[in-house]
């Protein structure tokens, strides 16, 4: 069985493709690779598919970054999956720490050590994480960042929704699993140009927080065992 699955969704991002592939590749010999295009309307898919090695997963529609990524989840084998973005501002040489830090708990979460974002970008980013602090109190530094890693086993604790990028900590906590938090290198854009604006992330943002709040808050907790695969919750 492959022991590390790494999951890249990718949506309009034909620029960074196949050096970001290539980096992974790199970085992680061995690995198994699911690159997912989320319904581009440009070369995406084309160059996905020009990188051997690589497993390309095509959505017919864009269905949006949690989507992909649960797709994404949902086709990988490896015991232990890892999730990055497709605009090369994660590092992919920061995934072995980030898998090795996993020893003794059940999932990783990245956090930028240096944003290299815009000011406003940095400042908005700060405020919703501060906010969703408040409301989850799962007290992670830096959800906004896509550098995670988990088992497959635990992929069942997550509720495929748009937005579920930004809540996998929140879930898997609530869950009763296990976190550590590790430092990771966050880079410019060079290439592409994002798909985000910072108003109409707020504004979902802030109605999946509403969402997932009242989920967490009625969550069934089954005893280990009652369920097969559950453990402690």
């Amino acid at each position: 069985m492959t022991q590390l699955s790494i999951i890249i969704p990718f949506y309009n991002e034909d620029e960074n493709v196949e050096p970001l592939l290539r980096e992974v590749l790199a970085a992680c010999p061995g690995a198994e690779i699911i690159a997912v295009d989320d319904g581009s309307r440009d070369a995406t898919l084309a160059r996905i598919k020009g990188v051997p090695g690589v497993t390309a997963l095509a959505l017919p529609v864009n269905l949006g970054q949690s989507a992909a990524l649960y797709a994404g989840l949902s086709h990988a084998t490896g015991k232990v999956c890892v999730m990055l973005d497709g605009d090369g501002q994660n590092d992919p040489a920061d995934i072995p720490a980030l898998v090795a830090a996993m020893d003794g708990v059940d999932f990783a979460c990245g956090y930028r050590r240096t944003r290299q974002d815009s000011f406003n970008r940095r400042v908005a980013s700060r405020f919703a994480n501060n906010i969703r602090r408040f409301f989850l109190k799962d007290q992670v530094r830096d959800t906004g960042c896509s550098l995670k890693a988990m088992r497959r086993d635990h992929v069942g604790y997550l509720i495929p929704f748009n937005g579920l990028h930004r809540y996998i900590p929140a879930l898997l906590l609530n869950a009763g699993l296990t976190l550590v938090e590790v430092p990771v290198n966050h880079r410019p854009r060079t290439r592409g140009v994002s798909k985000y604006t910072i108003g109409g992330r707020a504004l979902r943002g802030l109605r999946d927080l509403f969402g997932v709040s009242w989920v967490m808050a009625r969550q069934i907790r089954y005893p280990a065992g009652v369920l097969p695969g559950s453990g402690p919750c």
